[in-house]
């Protein structure tokens, strides 16, 4: 019976739980302040009376949606504001154009939401409830339809704008939940290094690590095995040094976690001498970034595992281009 109560969870899609009870009641707590706070703008800022039947126009639906994402998984690529801002923005401009522009009909809701995260993810924008957004402005209630491209600035932007800042302001009292994800501080890990290393991860340092962070993280444990096998089997195959260090390009040191590191070579003496062969570097991303240095060509090379480029905001080796 245990065994197939499992394999129904695995094919459900039901993961385990990893927050403690103190973090699920915080996210409860922010998500009604958030909810609260964006009914109560909108109440002063149009004067409309919350006790009673509110005008539908002033608080979109889909609000509710983020209210889940920013207080729930405050951390997660699609809570953050750009995500938020952009999704909801643009998803209104898209859902009001269909409405006007294209006839109506089951065609139209379809085309509003598929274009909209159509365009999401060409601006790195994804948020699911901006499918909501394009919907309601598409095919909304007639208060809502009638608003025209008003719409984008009430209530999508006044809403938005307020849940945003209320996000910001309630993650900022708990530590492991600043908001945005950038400036998050985690609890300080030590590092292992490479050479002390000699226990292969497992899928339950997977779950203990998931565990260790208290906050809802949208990966599982197999998928995060999956993608270390993944890694593996590319750094199995692909294990160099570059032949040549080039002034102006970037170079990787290709190690995980937080010695991995980005560098610039921005100028070199190009001396014939290999121990005056030095080069400046400036590092880009990962461990000291925004710092500088300088060593020697050859130091440079055996540091260095492969040349990298920025793709589509991240760093990719120039041979997977």
């Amino acid at each position: 019976m245990k065994a197939w109560v499992n394999t129904a969870r695995l094919y459900l899609g039901i993961e385990s739980s990893s927050t403690t009870h103190l973090e699920k009641t915080i996210s409860g707590i922010g998500a009604f302040i958030g909810m609260y706070l964006v009914y109560l703008n909108a109440n002063w800022t149009f004067g409309q009376e919350l006790i009673g039947n509110i005008a539908p126009q002033l608080v979109v639906g889909s609000m509710g949606a983020t209210a889940v994402l920013l207080f729930a998984v405050p951390h997660g690529v699609l809570s953050q504001p750009w995500a938020v801002l952009g999704g909801h923005l643009l998803s209104a401009f898209i859902g009001v154009s269909c409405y006007r522009y294209m006839p109506a009909g089951y065609f139209l809701p379809a085309l509003a939401v598929g274009l909209s995260v159509f365009a999401m993810y060409y601006l790195r924008c994804i948020h699911p409830p901006g499918g909501a957004t394009a919907l309601a402005a598409a095919v909304g209630d007639k208060q809502i339809t009638d608003l025209g491209y008003s719409y984008l600035l009430n209530p999508i932007l006044l809403n938005v704008a307020t849940i945003v800042l209320v996000a910001l302001i309630f993650n900022f009292a708990f530590s492991w939940r600043r908001y945005p994800a950038h400036i998050a501080k985690r609890r300080s890990v030590p590092v292992v290094q490479q050479s002390a290393r000699i226990h292969e991860l497992t899928h339950e340092d997977f779950s203990a690590a998931i565990r260790s962070v208290d906050s809802f993280i949208d990966i599982s444990a197999e998928d995060l095995s999956e993608l270390l096998e993944r890694a593996k089997f590319h750094a199995e195959t692909t294990a160099e040094h570059p032949g040549e260090v080039v002034e102006g390009r970037c170079y990787s040191n290709g190690k995980i976690g937080s010695l991995w590191s980005v560098r610039q070579v921005i100028d070199a003496a190009n001396h014939p001498h290999p121990d005056k062969d030095s080069v400046i570097f400036k590092v880009l991303a990962g461990d000291g970034n925004y710092q500088t240095g300088i060593c020697t060509r050859e130091e440079f090379r055996l540091w260095t595992r492969f040349e990298v480029v920025q793709k589509e905001g991240h760093w990719v080796k120039v041979a997977d281009e």
